[in-house]
């Protein structure tokens, strides 16, 4: 019944937008993140860099948002109780940041597999079997929030 209600709430025909907002949006933040290094190196050309294949799975950010609504009605289904702005935050943030590892992991794993990943981690001392750095969580916390803010129905 909850799970209804949720449903009820997610305008479905805004996903394909939203899919698309966060593509873009993941590829630029790629962009601009990776350029750092070239920063770093005195490389003043400043080149960044992603791949295509990065879009669809930035893309997938769009569906943030609404497993965070889910599990706002799962853990407070009396939805009068107030809950402090940052103590969802907080929430979401965490929740965005593994489910950003499961998918870059999975994804990875994917494509790995057939011998197209776009990122190798080998080498990081964080590194988890190459598709996953966790020195990255405060970015992917950082960035999960953005995603939710960017796929958010003016007016909420």
């Amino acid at each position: 019944m909850m799970f209804m209600k949720i449903l009820s709430q997610l305008n479905l025909k805004e996903l394909p937008l939203n899919f698309c907002k966060c593509g873009v949006t993941g590829w630029c933040l790629e962009v601009m993140f990776t350029a750092t290094d070239s920063f770093l190196r005195h490389d003043w050309r400043l080149m960044g860099q992603t791949s295509l294949l990065m879009f669809p799975i930035y893309g997938c950010g769009a569906f943030l948002a609404p497993i965070g609504m889910m599990i706002d009605h799962w853990i407070n289904p009396r939805s009068g109780l107030a809950v402090a702005r940052t103590d969802i935050a907080i929430r979401h943030g965490f929740l965005y940041m593994v489910l950003i590892f499961v998918a870059e992991y999975f994804s990875g794993t994917l494509l790995r597999g057939r011998g197209i990943c776009p990122w190798d981690y080998t080498g990081r001392s964080t590194n988890i079997d190459g598709l996953i750095r966790l020195d990255f969580a405060p970015l992917w916390f950082a960035t999960g929030l953005l995603f939710e803010q960017i796929t958010k129905k003016k007016g909420r």
